[in-house]
C-alpha cells in the first residue's frame, strides 16, 4: 500500500474532524472517531497532531480558510451592490451544498466561546478581512465613493444575514424553503443597500421580490417561514 504523505493525511484528518464535529458536537468528536472517519490508525492521528488541541487549532484554520475561499469565488467583480449580493448568495448557496460544514462552524464557534478562547474571533476576522477588501475593490473599480463606516456596516450585514440563513437551514433542513429564503435574504440586503448606499450605487440593485417593509417584517419571523 502506498504511503500517504503526512500533509495529505493531516488534511484528511482535519476534514474528518469537521464531519465528526457536525455529527457529534465538539465533545463527541473523539480522536478515535475522527481517525476512523479518516480511515487512519489512531496512532497516525497522534503522530500528525500531538494533542487534540493542536488538531482543533488546525480545524479552526481550515474552517476560516474555507470561508475565505467561498468569498473569493463569489466575487462577481461588479459595483458594490452587485458584489455584496454575489458574496451573500455565494455563502448561502455554499451552506446549502455543505450542511455538515455549516453545522460544524456553529458548533465550533459556540464551543470556542465557552472556552473563552480566540478561535471564534479568528473565523470572523478572516471573513471580515476578506469581505471588506472585496467591497472596497468593487467601489474603486466602479468609481464609487463610499465612506469607511458604510463599508464596515455592509461587511457586517453580509455576515449577519448569512449567519441567520445558516442557522435556519441547520434547524429546519427544508431545501425548498431554504431556496426561497435565499431570495428573501437577498431582498433584505437590497433594502439596506437602497437606504444606505444612495447615490454611491452605480446601478440599482435587483428589485426585491417583496417590498422592503414587507421584507423586513418577514426577516423577523423567518425562522417559521416554510
Amino acid at each position: 500500500m502506498a504511503r500517504i504523505p503526512a500533509a495529505e493525511r493531516r488534511t484528511e484528518l482535519v476534514a474528518a474532524a469537521v464531519r465528526m464535529i457536525a455529527a457529534h458536537g465538539v465533545d463527541g468528536a473523539t480522536t478515535r472517531r475522527i481517525a476512523q472517519e479518516a480511515n487512519a490508525p489512531l496512532a497516525t492521528l497522534h503522530y500528525c497532531f500531538a494533542t487534540k488541541e493542536a488538531l482543533f487549532a488546525a480545524v479552526y484554520e481550515y474552517v476560516a480558510g474555507q470561508y475565505r475561499e467561498v468569498l473569493l469565488r463569489s466575487d462577481v467583480h461588479g459595483d458594490v451592490a452587485t458584489t455584496a449580493r454575489g458574496l451573500l448568495r455565494g455563502v448561502m448557496e455554499w451552506y446549502l451544498a455543505n450542511p455538515d460544514f455549516g453545522a460544524a462552524i456553529i458548533e465550533l464557534i459556540s464551543w470556542a466561546q465557552r472556552q473563552e478562547g480566540e478561535q471564534a474571533e479568528m473565523v470572523y476576522s478572516e471573513a471580515y478581512g476578506t469581505t471588506r477588501p472585496i467591497l472596497e475593490a468593487a467601489a474603486t473599480a466602479a468609481g464609487q465613493t463610499i465612506d469607511s463606516n458604510t463599508v464596515d456596516a455592509l461587511t457586517y450585514i453580509v455576515s449577519a444575514l448569512s449567519d441567520g440563513f445558516a442557522l435556519n437551514w441547520l434547524v429546519f433542513s427544508d431545501r425548498t424553503a431554504a431556496q426561497a429564503q435565499v431570495e428573501l435574504t437577498l431582498g433584505v440586503l437590497d433594502a439596506w443597500m437602497a437606504a444606505n448606499l444612495g447615490a454611491a450605487s452605480a446601478a440599482p440593485a435587483p428589485e426585491p421580490k417583496t417590498p422592503p417593509a414587507e421584507t423586513m417584517r418577514s426577516l423577523v419571523s423567518w425562522v417559521s417561514a416554510r
